[in-house]
């Protein structure tokens, strides 16, 4: 696949997974990869506890855009910006832009918005999609990557546009979910990348996610990201390889380093078993991520993971 066709294949992708499997991570790589084929990026954060703009060694984000990243025009890179939705604020700009700016204030400072989310179960997800919808829809130009809730809430927060047209049948509600749902279900809109890491458990809830979504939203289900490969020279042993690069290993060190090489042979193992079962049971294109080791992942590692997932899509060749 042509890494530029799959950029422009849909405005919206909504990055989604277990927590912990490095869902925001994979958010900031796409948005790196997509600014490098020379395609504007938004990144839309909505929890506000990702640590995503430490990744491009920016401030915090919050309900109005900032840019992490400029466009630059020689290496053919385009600008990358990013912001934080929450329901709250989408309300208050929602009755602002209607001329009710003080019943907006009111509602907020009264607490009615969490009345109405209990009176109206997914209102407030409605309000952040509503708010995704009207982004893509006033820049078709821009791709916008959506850091989604983690994977049990992700369905919730994807499903409650269907939900909301079941409960409600009428009024602004109801044209909002209305308008959301089509944005969900139009493939050249919008789709779901899933993140996973090749392990038991958040494959099972991969594959799980993966159905609901497709059954209960009917969204488009993109590359599966984050499956880091092998790590080479596991076999190799470990005196000759000390030998081989001019190091004299002290005594024990070469049997210690041999049942470390023995213990990541069998990891290796059981999560090449994960991502081969995984294959078998959601035939999706993988997209396969190193995994970096470090308390924390700055531009340097978003660019190395950038440029991996560009040279993985060139790989895939004939997928659509």
């Amino acid at each position: 696949m042509d890494p530029a066709t799959f950029f422009a294949a849909s405005r919206v992708v909504i990055v989604a997974g277990k927590g912990g499997v490095g869902k925001t991570t994979v958010t900031a790589a796409l948005a790196r990869a997509a600014a490098r084929q020379g395609r504007r990026a938004l990144i839309v954060e909505v929890e506000g506890k990702s640590g995503l703009a430490n990744m491009f060694g920016a401030d915090d984000l919050g309900y109005d855009e900032i840019t992490l990243a400029d466009a630059d025009e020689a290496a053919g890179t385009a600008d990358i910006r990013a912001r934080t939705l929450t329901s709250d604020e989408a309300m208050l700009e929602y009755l602002e832009s209607h001329g009710m700016s003080r019943v907006a204030k009111r509602l907020v400072s009264s607490g009615a918005i969490d009345t109405l989310a209990t009176a109206a179960p997914g209102i407030k997800d409605i309000l952040v999609l509503g708010k995704v919808k009207a982004l893509e829809r006033a820049d078709e130009g821009t791709f916008i990557v959506l850091d989604a809730p983690a994977a049990g809430h992700a369905i919730t927060f994807l499903r409650a546009a269907r939900g909301l047209l079941d409960a409600v049948r009428v009024g602004p509600i109801h044209n909002q979910a209305v308008e959301v749902m089509e944005l969900l279900t139009d493939a050249e809109r919008c789709q779901v990348v899933l993140v996973t890491l090749p392990e038991e458990t958040p494959v099972n809830e991969l594959v799980e996610t993966a159905f609901n979504l497709e059954d209960q939203v009917g969204v488009a289900l993109g590359p599966v990201v984050g499956l880091y490969p092998a790590r080479p020279g596991l076999d190799q042993d470990p005196a000759t390889a000390a030998a081989q690069a001019g190091v004299t290993l002290r005594e024990g060190e070469a049997e210690a380093l041999a049942a470390a090489a023995d213990f990541r042979r069998h990891r290796v193992q059981l999560q090449t078993e994960q991502v081969a079962r995984l294959a078998d049971q959601l035939p999706l294109p993988q997209l396969r991520l190193p995994f970096l080791f470090g308390a924390e992942l700055g531009p340097a590692e978003v660019d190395l993971l950038a440029a991996t997932l560009v040279d993985q899509l060139a790989a895939l060749e004939g997928v659509a």
